[in-house]
């Protein structure tokens, strides 16, 4: 992400909260990295420096403020760099890539060397994969010290450190203190002993009525609900089951993540899931500067901003979600995916009756007799859930956008359409467009139907973020 200094210095002395998470200031006479909104005296610009990852600034010896907190500004998101295999490396790290294996393995998933990944971190991040990795371990340790009274073992294991020396050692290096000493004091409003809670940052606007509208539409019977001004579902995470929440809170930037202590070992995980479900790192600011270059588009942003791609918890439970949804109404898509999780999902003893199944796994329904669709839906759905639960297709963020197409439509019973849909809800890919919808293309139209090819020709001028754009169409549509 290049940075030009001139500007950087103009939004840090009028404290413009836009590019808060976009960079970050270090100040040299001081050794200590601020975001662009810290309340502190800003400092001479003969001083300073900027870098686009807090991963950088440390790299350079530079500790984050303790004032500003750079660990909870809005996250820059992955797809700022210039260089696409750096964007699908820096999902992946956010998903734990490098807590599991090291730098070798990313490196494979991505196509490319490692020597060739450090390099090209260096000049589009400042940094290396490994500096990134750590930083954010930090940062979201600090965040469960300070908002959580779990154990510093499960804070350590669920903020992604292999072991507690490592996660003590790392947290005396990047702010000076113990884990301890920094959790002091634990504010009233702190997790209880039974659940987590943690704030989730975004950047305004958000629609959250549109996208909760979108979900609950689609909410499965018994796996999940959505309320005015929340979301439920039930998860797993090993042995462990349990329904976490997200809660959304108007007159804040930030929307609010419960779930039952027993998950503090993967709680990471959890926050990242519900950050992508809910799209908090799209800088809409940038988004809407390219697609309002159409006026319809721009019509439909101002009428409704702040549209997002609604994202997946769960990758299979979406890709079935997606097959089951072909030339079937939303409600009776709904209701067939009901039918699935009630039969073929596991239930959970003594939870609240609104919540009572986790959805079938893909190795249960690889061999399903699934009944209320066509034969060759159902057997797509088969032969999806075989090669998920077998390894031979990973839905995950490392593949680009057309590898990822290919993919899945070499499988029988998904096609184009299918395809676009599950990668953009499930892997996060803006660029995303299944130009064959029939919505898509009437939207589009402004009421008349246009023709794919049309819609795909006029879409040309919205990439990157066509993704966004078919969000706009589908929510003007009655």
């Amino acid at each position: 992400m290049t940075l030009d200094y001139d500007v950087c210095y103009r939004a840090i002395r009028s404290r413009d909260s836009r590019f808060d998470g976009r960079f970050f200031t270090a100040v040299r006479t001081t050794g200590i990295y601020c975001r662009p909104v810290c309340p502190a005296r800003t400092p001479r610009k003969e001083n300073v420096d900027f870098f686009s990852e807090p991963a950088a600034a440390e790299e350079a010896g530079f500790r984050p403020c303790l004032r500003c907190r750079p660990e909870v500004a809005p996250s820059t998101p992955a797809w700022a760099g210039s260089s696409a295999v750096v964007g699908r490396a820096l999902r992946l790290i956010a998903e734990g890539a490098l807590d599991r294996a090291g730098i070798n393995e990313l490196a494979r998933r991505l196509g490319v060397g490692a020597r060739q990944l450090r390099r090209l971190f260096i000049a589009h991040v400042g940094t290396t994969p490994i500096a990134v990795a750590q930083t954010r371990r930090v940062h979201f340790a600090r965040t469960l010290i300070e908002s959580t009274r779990l154990p510093m073992i499960d804070v350590a294991l669920g903020s992604g450190f292999s072991s507690v020396r490592r996660f003590n050692v790392a947290m005396q290096q990047t702010y000076g203190r113990t884990p301890s000493e920094i959790r002091v004091r634990q504010p009233a409003s702190a997790s209880s002993e039974q659940s987590v809670e943690l704030k989730l940052t975004y950047r305004p606007p958000f629609s959250w009525n549109t996208l909760a509208a979108f979900l609950a539409s689609r909410a499965i019977p018994g796996v999940e609900i959505v309320g005015g001004n929340y979301y439920s579902r039930t998860i797993r995470s090993g042995s462990d089951h349990g329904v976490v929440s997200v809660r959304y809170l108007p007159a804040t930037s930030h929307l609010i993540l419960s779930a039952p202590s027993q998950f503090g070992n993967s709680i990471r995980t959890i926050a990242n899931r519900a950050r992508a479900l809910f799209d908090l790192g799209a800088d809409l600011e940038v988004i809407s500067e390219q697609l309002r270059r159409d006026p319809l588009l721009a019509s439909l942003i101002d009428a409704n901003p702040g549209v997002r791609i609604p994202g997946a918890w769960d990758p299979f439970e979406l890709s079935v979600r997606a097959i089951v949804g072909q030339q079937v109404s939303v409600k009776g898509a709904s209701t067939i995916m009901g039918r699935i999780a009630n039969r073929y999902g596991e239930r959970i003893e003594g939870a609240d009756d609104r919540f009572f199944l986790l959805f079938p796994r893909p190795e249960v329904l690889a061999d399903a007799v699934i009944e209320g669709m066509p034969s060759s839906r159902a057997r797509a759905i088969r032969g999806l859930a075989r090669v998920v639960a077998d390894g031979t297709l990973r839905l995950e963020s490392g593949s680009s956008l057309e590898e990822t197409i290919e993919k899945l439509v070499s499988l029988p019973g998904i096609g184009p359409w299918t395809a676009h849909y599950i990668a953009m809800r499930t892997l996060g890919e803006p660029d995303a467009f299944p130009h064959n919808d029939l919505g898509l293309r009437k939207a589009a139209g402004a009421g008349i139907t246009i023709s794919g090819a049309e819609l795909l020709s006029r879409a040309e001028a919205w990439r990157p973020w066509r993704g966004y754009a078919a969000m706009l169409l589908w929510s003007s549509l009655p």
